[in-house]
This record gives C-alpha cells, structure tokens and sequence, in this order.
C-alpha cells in the first residue's frame, strides 16, 4: 500500500506593509509547506502568493513553527504524492451500511433478512452450488447518501432522471476545515451549543477556489463521532449564504462529512424549521451528499470524485458508495 510522505505546515503570526501604503496583521496563521526546511523567507513568499497580494513592501514573519501535518490546500504547494503510487488510487468515502445501524438520529435503522439462506438454497441447485438471498429494509437516508431534487420539491428530478455525467469523475475541490472544529468542545446532548456562532461555513472560506463544474467536498472531521449520540448535536454545516455563494460560482455537487448540510441542531431550535442549503442547492439542481467520511485523506485539488446512486423512479435520496480517484 503506498504511503504519502510527510507533510509540513507553517504556524506563525506576521505583519505585511504595502509599498502604496497600508498594512495587513494575522496571528496564529497556518501555511502549507514544501518541506520542513523552509526558512523565514520562503514562508513569507508562500504567504504573499496564497494571499494573492500585490505591492508588497515587507513581511515580517514572527514565532514561526514548523510542525508536521497534513496539508489544507495553500496556493503555491503541490501535496506531492505517495511514494510508490500508481497512476490512480481510489479513496473510500462511504460509511459502510449494517442492520441496526443508526444514520441520522430519529430515523430508523437498517434490518437485513434472509429471503432465501444457502442452507435452503442446496435443495433448489445442482450439488456443490448454493446462493444467498437477503432483503434490506431501510430509509433511503442511511449511511452516505445523496439527496436528488425530489427529495425537497415535489417537481424536482428524482434518482433516475439525474444526469451521471454530474455525479461520475468530478473535479473535487476539497475544503480542509476541521481546524476549526478541533478546538470545538465536545457536543452535548441538551441545552445551547457554545460554538454555534461559528458552527456555520460561510461563503468567505471558500471564496478562494474555482469551483465552476467542481463536487465542493466539506472536510469538518465531524465523521469522528458518526454512530455516536454525539453525532446529532452541535454539529458543522453550510450555511444559507455559503450554499448561494457555490451555486453563483458553478458547482455541481456539494458534499459534508456531517449529519447534515442544514444546521439541524435541535438544541438550537433548527430541528424543524428551515432548511436553506438544501432548499436552495437542490432548488437550482446541485446535488447533495451527507455522511462523508475519510475526507482527510483526499488533497484539496486534484482528485475525481464519483457518488452514483441506482436510478429508482419516484424516490429522491438513496446511498451512494462516494469515492475518489487520486492521480499519483
């Protein structure tokens, strides 16, 4: 199995002046790094060119670390690849599907039944030759899934009247966000959420990207707690503005690895209100796909990413099994 070389970020604090004027602070900022010998220079230079700036005067980079993590996507490093890989990889990003298993909280789980056992099925077959057959009764919302149109207007198209070539070998922009909830404290079952005033993706972490024709894939590491009562609660999400932001900007599909993509908090009071991402992400026919996981192990650009569900007529959320093709 080829592995992926160690990755270096920068964590510094800085002071920019522009030589028209002006000036431009940050504390506590992260860059990624090419390799962990980069000196103050350089981060200052890899800073200039993620930011984009223009008429810099001087950069002035304080409290530098060099540590080893994974990278987030800063523009002007490539994630070089793992070492010994072939042309492609593919990466899973499904939760695997079992009887009992509890997917969105309140929704039922899964059961899976014989409908004939191998046992029964050596009196139908020529000797030595036996099948199992087995039924699955479950909501369409259960594992990774992805919701069509139908699933939020009555009029949208369903599973079967989806275009494959918009869900198979999409451009994946990936957006490393789990940072931010690393300091997020554990979510209670009851009671206001501490974080929820930055629980919310706004459209300015994302502003950074071309995502025309792209699947938008939310890295939250909230997949962590997935199975876990701690799932449900204070969980990431998109937010109203962020959801009309990707679709002005052209994307195609918009994935999370969080139990929802609507702030669904029901200590919040969004349990049963409203749902503006789906509202308007199916409304302008962008697909959406819940319950990622493994996210971590995709780079931030580069990847193809395929989430295919069976083309059921009259039905619009079904599970996929999501993965992703990772070029060497």
């Amino acid at each position: 199995m080829p592995t992926s070389p160690a990755q270096y970020r920068a964590h510094f604090d800085f002071d920019i002046r522009f030589a028209n004027g002006g000036g431009l602070a940050g504390t506590g900022f992260r860059l990624d790094l090419p390799s962990a010998d980069a000196t103050q220079e350089e981060v200052a230079r890899l800073l200039v060119t993620h930011l984009g700036l223009a008429l810099v005067d001087e950069v002035e980079v304080r409290g530098l670390r060099i540590v080893e993590e994974p990278h987030r996507g800063s523009r002007g490093v490539e994630t070089p690849p793992p070492a010994g890989a072939a042309a492609t990889r593919v990466v899973d990003l499904s939760h695997p599907i079992r009887a009992g298993l509890v997917t969105y909280p309140g929704l039922p789980a899964p059961t899976i039944t014989p409908h004939l056992t191998r046992e029964d099925s050596r009196a139908r077959y020529a000797p030595g030759t036996e099948f199992a057959m087995d039924v699955i009764h479950m909501i369409g919302n259960t594992g990774t899934y992805l919701d069509s149109p139908f699933h939020r207007y009555a009029d949208g198209a369903d599973l079967a009247g989806l275009d494959l070539s918009s869900l198979v070998g999409l451009r994946a922009e990936v957006f490393h966000l789990e940072d931010a909830w690393d300091a997020a404290p554990r979510p209670a079952h009851t009671g206001a959420d501490p974080a929820a005033s930055r629980r919310g993706i706004r459209p300015e972490t994302l502003a950074d990207r071309d995502v025309r024709g792209a699947a938008v894939l939310l890295h939250t590491g909230w997949d962590r707690w997935f199975g876990r009562p701690e799932y449900g609660a204070g969980a990431p999400y998109l937010t109203g503005e962020a959801a009309q932001w990707l679709i002005d900007a052209g994307a195609v599909l918009v994935g999370i690895d969080s139990v929802n993509i609507d702030d669904a908090d029901p200590s919040t009071g969004a349990g049963g209100g409203e749902r503006p991402a789906h509202s308007l992400l199916l409304g302008a026919g962008v697909h959406v796909v819940e319950h990622l996981t493994n996210l971590g192990a995709l780079p931030a650009r580069g990847a193809r990413f395929t989430a295919a569900p069976p083309a059921v007529e009259g039905f619009g959320t079904f599970p996929v099994r999501a993965f992703a093709e990772v070029p060497a």
